[in-house]
C-alpha cells in the first residue's frame, strides 16, 4: 500500500476511535491516550496526523456535522410552507442532539475558543473542512428562511445572521435538554428544581424559532 494511502487510513482509523470514544464516554472524558490506545498506537503517532486535540476534535466534528447535514435534508419537505419546514428541522436538529450529546460537547467546546485562537491551533485545511460543513447544515435553514421572507411568513434581513443564532441556541438549549431540570424560586430565597422533559423543551424552541423568523427586522 502506497504511504499516501496507509496515511490516509491511519488517519482515518483514529477520527473513529475519537468519535467511538466521545460516543460513550463524551468529550471530556476522551484522553488522547485512550484514543491512541483503542487504535493500537503510541499517542505521539496522533500528532504526526493532527497538530493537536483542538485539531483532532474539529475534524471529528466534521464528522458530525456531515451526518447533521443528511440529516436536516431529510428531515426538510420543500412541499410544506416555511413555518411547517423550519418547526421540522429544528425538531430534527434537537433530536440529532439528543441522541448524540457527545456532538453537542464537541461543537460547544469549539465555540468557546476565540476565532484567533482557534485559527493558530488548527490549520486552514481542517478550518476549511469545519467551514464547508458548518455551512452545508446551515444551509438548510437559510433555504426555508428564505423562502418564507419571500412568501411573508418570515421577516428576516439576514438569514445566514439568524441560522448561526439558531444553530448556538439550540446548542446551549440541548445542555438543559439532557439535564432535564429547571430552577425555580420555590420561596423567597429558595429554590427549587423541576423536572423538565425533552419534549417539553423542544415544544419552547420551536415556537422560538418561529417567532424570531417572524419578527425580526433588523
Amino acid at each position: 500500500m502506497p504511504v499516501s494511502e496507509r496515511r490516509a487510513e491511519r488517519k482515518q482509523e483514529i477520527l473513529d476511535a475519537t468519535r467511538t470514544l466521545f460516543d460513550e464516554r463524551g468529550v471530556r472524558d476522551a484522553q488522547i491516550e485512550d484514543i491512541a490506545r483503542a487504535v493500537g498506537i503510541n499517542r505521539a503517532i496522533i500528532y504526526r496526523h493532527f497538530s493537536g486535540k483542538e485539531e483532532l476534535f474539529a475534524e471529528t466534528l466534521v464528522g458530525y456535522l456531515d451526518e447533521l447535514d443528511k440529516t436536516l435534508a431529510t428531515a426538510d419537505d420543500a412541499a410544506l410552507g416555511p413555518v411547517d419546514r423550519l418547526e421540522a428541522i429544528a425538531g430534527a436538529f434537537l433530536n440529532f442532539g439528543a441522541a448524540l450529546p457527545a456532538f453537542v460537547d464537541c461543537a460547544q467546546a469549539l465555540l468557546r475558543r476565540r476565532g484567533a485562537e482557534l485559527m493558530e491551533e488548527v490549520s486552514e485545511r481542517v478550518m476549511f473542512d469545519l467551514g464547508r460543513a458548518m455551512a452545508s447544515c446551515l444551509s438548510h435553514v437559510v433555504e426555508i428562511l428564505e423562502a418564507g421572507t419571500a412568501s411573508g411568513d418570515f421577516h428576516v434581513k439576514d438569514p445566514y445572521l439568524l441560522a448561526n443564532v439558531f444553530y448556538t441556541q439550540a446548542l446551549g438549549v440541548l445542555n438543559l435538554a439532557t439535564l432535564q431540570l429547571s430552577v425555580r424560586e420555590q420561596n423567597p430565597g429558595l429554590p427549587a428544581v423541576d423536572n423538565v422533559p425533552f419534549d417539553q423543551v423542544k415544544s419552547l424552541v420551536l415556537v422560538a424559532a418561529v417567532a424570531m423568523a417572524r419578527g425580526e427586522t433588523s
